[in-house]
């Protein structure tokens, strides 16, 4: 049977055990694997319901323009709501907010303005009070605020808490889930702690958030608050989705942890999250000691990888931020006990040459003339030509000579050494801070993989 639109095809998404990462914990721990929505994010269950919302309360008129501020994945949501509904989008975002996000919501339509995020809240350039006075000066619009509107949590209260009950069959001890706007959280918890008080529900954060010091004082401390790079949780304000009675405990984690993490559940699970799944899960990870071998946990992952492809699943991004621990040729010579390059000049013979390989049990010689490298010799080479001609063991090196190794930076990663050594090139050369010379072969490169 066929579906009406593609609304109808939000919620129900699946809930999938995690093997790899969470092997050493003692509970089963699940995620709810919300990017099968149609808009690749839980958003879309809120969004589709705010919009239902101002319809009925006649807040939101045929012809009508929705506008939000969103940092994507809501702005997604309503854009589909908009197409099916007919309606027009203004979506107002920060710059830190990856490219793809963007793109992808000018993809369906929606108009998007970007403002600046290191502002606060009441600032008038902030996306927040654009969006706000967008939604006064365009005719017949309506600024969604998904931050105050109840009907984000309503939306979750009705459909995301129902469906983890019935996925785990009523055994679940633990909610743990990122705190942004609250919807997800409050909404799905107030369901969950109706069924069984004695869920546990874990708030996950970031540092540069005000929420986790309001959790535990009450009190807002704007000097908790600075500039984060995680997307899509942690505020600088508390919306009024939140209602901090059904959290158990707020955890923070750092940016790095939750980027690393988003790309170890890609790899490891097969799950291709965005940055906010890394961070559930390494705030799980940070509270396990507390967990038990009856525990039935549930991660929300919330969105896709494919809005973070140009930020934590690009490698460059990742180690200009130093969020990326690669192994480079530089750590491969400090990590070897033989230091010295060994080398030989054009003008030995080929057997002083093969002597050379023996005494050092290495296959690779770069050629140096006045301390630069102009060739190279290798055992395969000179098996080759030993056994056509065994009278070339007296020739000189310089008669053997074959194409100099390529040059690398000293701090190139191990992937990229790995790519250029070859058959035609047996290794790579790289000169350290004091100007000398090091070698690195196809070997070196395996054993620095291996460890």
């Amino acid at each position: 049977m066929w579906l009406n639109n593609i609304l109808e095809t939000i919620g129900n998404t699946p809930l999938i055990r995690l093997n790899k990462i969470t092997k050493d914990l003692p509970a089963i721990v699940l995620a709810k694997v919300d990017y099968f929505n149609p808009g690749n994010s839980i958003k879309d269950r809120m969004a589709l319901k705010m919009v239902e919302v101002a319809e009925k309360e006649g807040k939101l008129k045929p012809g009508g323009t929705i506008i939000e501020g969103t940092s994507g994945n809501t702005g997604m949501g309503l854009a589909l709501a908009a197409c099916v509904k007919g309606y027009k989008c203004i979506f107002v975002t920060t710059d830190k907010q990856s490219k793809e996000k963007a793109d992808i919501l000018k993809a369906v339509g929606a108009e998007v303005i970007v403002c600046p995020t290191n502002v606060l809240p009441e600032d008038p350039m902030s996306y927040y009070s654009v969006a706000k006075r967008l939604g006064k000066e365009i005719p017949n619009s309506m600024y969604m605020n998904q931050y105050d509107n109840l009907a984000n949590r309503q939306a979750h209260y009705e459909s995301t808490g129902p469906e983890i009950w019935e996925q785990t069959e009523g055994k679940i001890t633990h909610l743990v889930c990122t705190a942004g706007t609250g919807g997800t959280i409050t909404g799905t918890a107030m369901y969950l702690k109706e069924k069984n008080p004695s869920i546990k529900i874990w708030a996950i954060d970031v540092f540069g958030s005000l929420l986790t010091k309001y959790y535990n004082t009450g009190e807002i401390d704007m000097n908790e608050v600075h500039p984060y790079i995680s997307e899509g949780f942690g505020e600088d304000f508390v919306p009024q989705n939140y209602d901090m009675r059904v959290i158990d405990h707020f955890e923070q984690v750092t940016d790095k942890e939750g980027a690393v993490m988003a790309r170890r559940i890609a790899k490891e699970e097969g799950l291709f999250c965005g940055y906010s799944a890394g961070s559930c899960l390494q705030g799980l990870m940070q509270l396990k000691s507390t967990l038990t071998k009856d525990d039935v946990v549930v991660c929300i992952f919330h969105d896709h990888g494919s809005r973070y492809v140009g930020k934590i699943y690009n490698d460059q991004w990742m180690m200009e931020r130093g969020f990326l621990d690669v192994k480079s040729f530089k750590d491969i010579v400090n990590g070897r006990s033989a230091k010295n390059l060994v080398a030989v000049s054009p003008d030995k013979t080929v057997a002083q040459a093969v002597e050379l390989m023996k005494k050092y049990d290495i296959e690779q010689i770069p050629v140096m003339e006045n301390g630069e490298p102009i060739g190279a010799v290798s055992e395969s080479g000179l098996f080759q030509k030993v056994f056509s001609n065994p009278e070339i063991r007296n020739a000189t090196v310089a008669s053997v000579l074959e194409p100099a190794y390529p040059l690398v930076d000293f701090d190139t990663p191990v992937e990229r050494l790995g790519s250029l050594i070859n058959k035609e090139n047996g290794a790579v050369l790289s000169k350290d801070e004091k100007g000398e010379y090091h070698i690195v072969t196809k070997y070196d490169v395996i054993q620095s993989l291996a460890k």
